[in-house]
């Protein structure tokens, strides 16, 4: 049995002389692997024995030292990424990263803090990351807001702040049914599948959740999502909170969101903005007439980790008005009771009071220090850039004749396809997925793939600040010579 007087191995290094040689070279080998990131393949699979090895090894009861396990990290572990911060990776919507930012995380760690609350400089800092977000997005001075995990958390949290408002009842106190109405959502077809689960966690239930018809151009039909408002009140709902997209997943469209705060305010429901990439648009002022209404929204939520370059994770959720995350999320312990003095002494904000989370990361400080080192005039312009580069790859699939546009591109989403002379829609389905699977694992790009109108298409999502126009040529280039090889297999 061991007693507190007996000897134990320190967790920290007992020589830091040779830590800090290791760990120099830790910084070292990883500023080489951003650097030289354009000489590796955009994506490569795993080998049977990596998998192996990461997934079957014994318990290590017995440790094998710093250098040992750096060593293993080297060998099974960085070769083996996604690849999103390569300049090819167009897959689903993830961003690149910065070093800046990667440092910044490097930092966090060693501070270590606890950002629920206390008196303490990080709380701080948060607080003016959201402030700056609210600036950019067009929100009030005082606006509420928090940090979180990613866009679904922040979702999920601004649907549980407008369940709260608007079901008019204190549903924190009561929960759901009784004598109440049942609550209902509005959102489009092409709403992420946030909103589902969100609706499902909440106890809303997934038929509160009322999927309206979208336009040619992928965006909400705001008259159809009248007309069911108007059917629910008839059937004795509660119209709770009309959502709106800043960027669909698919596509990128951008709902009328002037248009649904019109609706939100005449039906005196909460009007939320899914901006989980496209919000961050507002940055390039060549961008913001698309995102005309944004500024309205009781809440919206958006990530840093997309648009934002910033490394995983960090998103934000923001609220016209404070108090409503306070109303939603506060709660009271006699162990967390502020004082007007000492390390309990607040700074002004709780933000254990503002979101689910006691215990919270210090992802402020990435934000802090990138938005700091570079400004957010050049981040607007990178991602002016990426739409740009989105027009460029539409130009470039419409100039080949064996390709195919499957959708209009409004931000930086391009949908297109191998067209294949002479086969049927299941045909081509099929040549294209293996297309975009030899795109894959050989290495030359990683974009995702999805169905448009029940058709399969290559999904380009430009959220890279590192891709040049050669490397868009270049994916043509491949898609039509992997289109041409596949067809003739």
């Amino acid at each position: 049995m061991t007693t507190p007087s007996d000897p134990l191995p320190p967790l920290d290094p007992s020589d830091w002389e040779a830590y800090r040689a290791l760990a120099h070279r830790m910084l070292d080998d990883s500023l080489d692997y951003l650097r030289d990131v354009r000489t590796r393949p955009a994506w490569r699979p795993m080998p049977a024995e990596v998998r192996h090895a990461l997934t079957d090894e014994p318990l290590p009861r017995t440790g094998v030292g710093d250098a040992q396990a750096y060593d293993d990290f080297v060998r099974l572990v960085r070769p083996f990424p996604n690849g999103n911060i390569h300049p090819r990776f167009w897959g689903w919507v993830m961003g690149t990263g910065t070093p800046q930012a990667a440092m910044a995380d490097f930092l966090s760690s060693v501070m270590n803090p606890n950002v629920g609350g206390l008196e303490q400089s990080p709380v701080l800092v948060e607080r003016q990351v959201v402030r700056w977000c609210a600036q950019l997005m067009g929100f009030p001075e005082g606006s509420g807001g928090i940090l979180l995990s990613g866009g679904t958390m922040a979702n999920v949290m601004g649907l549980a702040v407008a369940r709260q408002e608007r079901a008019g009842y204190d549903v924190r106190a009561e929960g759901h049914g009784g004598a109440h109405p049942r609550l209902v959502v509005y959102a489009s077809t092409e709403v992420h599948g946030w909103l589902k689960k969100a609706c499902e966690l909440l106890g809303l239930g997934n038929t509160a959740f009322r999927r309206v018809p979208v336009r040619d151009d992928f965006s909400v039909d705001p008259a159809a999502m009248a007309a069911m408002i108007a059917e629910d009140r008839a059937a004795g709902l509660r119209p709770c909170c009309i959502i709106g997209t800043a960027g669909t997943v698919q596509t990128g469209a951008t709902d009328d969101l002037d248009a649904l705060a019109d609706l939100a305010t005449r039906e005196g429901c909460w009007f939320h903005v899914d901006g989980a990439f496209g919000a961050m648009a507002a940055l390039a002022p060549s961008l913001q007439p698309q995102l005309r209404g944004m500024g309205r929204a009781d809440s919206l939520a958006f990530d840093l980790h997309k648009w934002g370059y910033l490394p995983f994770d960090i998103a934000v959720l923001l609220t016209r008005e404070d108090a409503a995350l306070v109303r939603t999320f506060s709660m009271q312990a006699a162990y967390l009771a502020s004082e007007t003095r000492g390390l309990m002494a607040q700074t002004g904000i709780f933000f254990a009071d503002r979101g689910i989370e006691l215990t919270r990361s210090f992802k402020a400080l990435k934000a802090w220090m990138q938005f700091r080192a570079v400004g957010t005039d050049l981040l607007g312009a990178h991602i002016a850039r990426n739409v740009a580069q989105a027009r460029h790859l539409e130009a470039l699939v419409r100039a080949e004749p064996t390709l195919e546009l499957l959708a209009p591109v409004p931000l930086n989403i391009v949908n297109f396809r191998y067209a294949a002379a002479g086969r049927d829609d299941a045909a081509r389905d099929a040549l294209n997925r293996a297309i975009l699977i030899e795109l894959q694992e050989r290495g030359i790009a990683a974009p995702s793939g999805t169905t448009i109108r029940g058709r399969f298409a290559i999904r380009v999502a430009i959220t890279n600040h590192r891709s040049g126009d050669d490397d868009f040529a270049a994916l043509v280039a491949a898609v039509v010579r992997l289109g041409r090889e596949l067809s003739t297999d």
